[in-house]
């Protein structure tokens, strides 16, 4: 049986789970035909937890039966099947190293801040100010970046920013009034040239929840 053969990879996601998202628009960005899932965590379907048990997303089942549980190895996935814009910089492995060293940084140390500044803001702590400033210490880094150019990698759109586009959008998200006159004007128009593209609109439109025997629905058409 050849590949064509078999079934079309799955992921099951969550619509605005930023991990969820960015794995999204990997396999968006890849052009592959993947059949999209969304699910809400309180009513986790039986397949999806026969696939992986831990019961977070996303989670990818490619054609062979392969299970994918980590957004960052989704992507990293889809981009290994195909790369059209070159998002893994393939010309240098050095560039790969350094966008997964930068990844790295966001997901485990821009992120529990990321939570703490949500949650300050929500329920009205007192050190609001200083979750801010703790989030703003990697958010300079990302201007500084988008200084020198387009993206933050270079002049052209690159793994690293899909990996990280989903929580400077929450970040800019908490504080709104804040975030518009913040002292970080080129990431506001690199987030904005996102959030106004087309590929987002895709990624994050409404799906009805999936059930078994329904029509399933095509990420990538």
């Amino acid at each position: 049986m050849t590949n064509k053969n078999k079934p079309l990879p799955v992921i099951y996601s969550l619509r605005n789970c930023p991990f969820a998202m960015r794995a999204r628009m990997a396999i968006y960005q890849a052009k592959l035909p993947v059949l999209l899932r969304d699910i809400v965590l309180k009513d986790k379907p039986a397949e999806m937890l026969a696939a992986s048990p831990k019961g977070t997303v996303p989670v990818l089942v490619t054609r062979d039966g392969m299970v994918i549980e980590e957004s960052l190895e989704v992507m990293l996935w889809a981009l290994s099947e195909q790369d059209p814009a070159d998002l893994l910089m393939s010309g240098d492995a050095a560039h790969l190293d350094e966008m997964r060293t930068l990844i790295y940084q966001f997901d485990s140390e821009f992120k529990p801040c990321l939570e703490q500044y949500r949650a300050a803001k929500r329920y009205h702590e007192p050190t609001l100010d200083k979750c801010r400033s703790a989030c703003e210490s990697y958010i300079a880094q990302l201007e500084v970046r988008l200084s020198q150019h387009r993206y933050l990698m270079s002049e052209r759109e690159s793994l690293a920013d899909l990996a990280i586009l989903p929580f400077i959008r929450q970040f800019a998200r908490v504080e709104r009034q804040w975030y518009l006159q913040s002292p970080y004007p080129k990431l506001r128009e690199w987030l904005n040239l996102y959030l106004q593209s087309k590929m987002f609109s895709k990624v994050m439109a409404k799906h009805e929840l999936w059930q078994v025997n329904q029509q399933e629905v095509l990420l990538v058409e």
